[in-house]
């Protein structure tokens, strides 16, 4: 990770130099320290930059109230899944037509309404099982500590203060435009659709929910009305269908059968995954347990 950020440093300076006719030696200085001491931000003051972000966010955004149908469907759903690794994980949803989920290294988890209006309950918590496998596997940390490292050069800010409210909203508008900008690996992207069918197995959810939640993006994605509203989900989600087609080998790899396109997957007689079968009764028979283990 060192060695992406530093590489990242390096071209953020050489396009600064670039573009600048006369350069302020002692600024530059200044930045790329601030920069190097960025790389030594803390978990606990990237948990804080997370949620400073996170303020910034919902109040720039529409939420929907809780006593809404769109508040009380995603607590329905994810009521399912229970919290993991202590990440305090809270919900909310934004009213919007885009299509899109993110969850931020806080623990705060959003959905979008446009989301939430092309997919039925299991793609739903597939997706949102998609985002927090991002989460538990620290690719959320790393890409804010990777876009604290360039917006930070940026301002010549040497250390985050855990002071909350410390950082201005220029600041964190703009580290909001360098996460949009990012994207994850193939790697990380296949590894969190991997935690997602583990969320779904291990919650009594559709094994194939993912897969099925691929394959809603890529028709409505074929919907010319509809891909302005997609751009920010395929944009960090490339290669949709060789995703939908790996997470479908792996759900049978498992022992999971898939009836048809649209129905609920089921598994093949004599396996059973994370102790659950066909009925939804929890068996320690022939039990093959599946878990999500997060980076160090």
């Amino acid at each position: 990770m060192k060695k992406v950020l530093l590489g990242t440093l390096c071209l953020f300076m050489m396009a600064s130099c670039s573009s600048m006719k006369v350069v302020d030696q002692n600024a530059a200085l200044n930045a790329g320290t601030a920069a190097l001491q960025a790389l030594t931000i803390s978990d606990s003051q990237i948990a804080q930059l997370c949620t400073e972000y996170m303020v910034e966010m919902d109040g720039q955004n529409t939420i929907a109230p809780t006593s809404s149908d769109y508040h009380q469907r995603l607590k329905r759903i994810m009521a399912k899944f229970k919290n993991i690794s202590n990440l305090n994980l809270n919900y909310k949803v934004y009213q919007s037509n885009v299509v899109n989920a993110f969850a931020s290294g806080d623990g705060s988890v959003r959905v979008y309404t446009g989301l939430m209006d092309i997919m039925n309950d299991d793609e739903l918590f597939a997706v949102i099982g998609h985002e927090l496998g991002h989460l538990v596997n620290k690719d959320v940390r790393d890409a804010y500590r990777a876009a604290y490292l360039v917006v930070a050069a940026r301002y010549g800010i040497a250390a985050y203060s855990q002071t909350a409210g410390a950082l201005s909203t220029g600041f964190l508008g703009d580290l909001g435009q360098q996460l949009a900008t990012s994207a994850y690996s193939r790697k990380q992207e296949t590894e969190a659709d991997e935690a997602s069918f583990q969320f779904c197995v291990a919650s009594g959810v559709d094994p194939f929910a993912m897969y099925h939640a691929l394959n809603v993006l890529i028709r409505v994605g074929g919907d010319t009305g509809q891909q302005g509203t997609l751009t920010e989900m395929f944009s960090s989600h490339p290669d949709t269908q060789k995703r939908a087609t790996h997470i479908k080998q792996v759900a049978e790899a498992a022992g999971y059968k898939l009836n048809g396109t649209k129905t609920t997957g089921t598994k093949t007689t004599g396996v059973k995954v994370s102790g659950s079968d066909n009925s939804g009764n929890n068996s320690s028979e022939n039990k093959k347990t599946i878990q999500v283990k997060p980076k160090n």
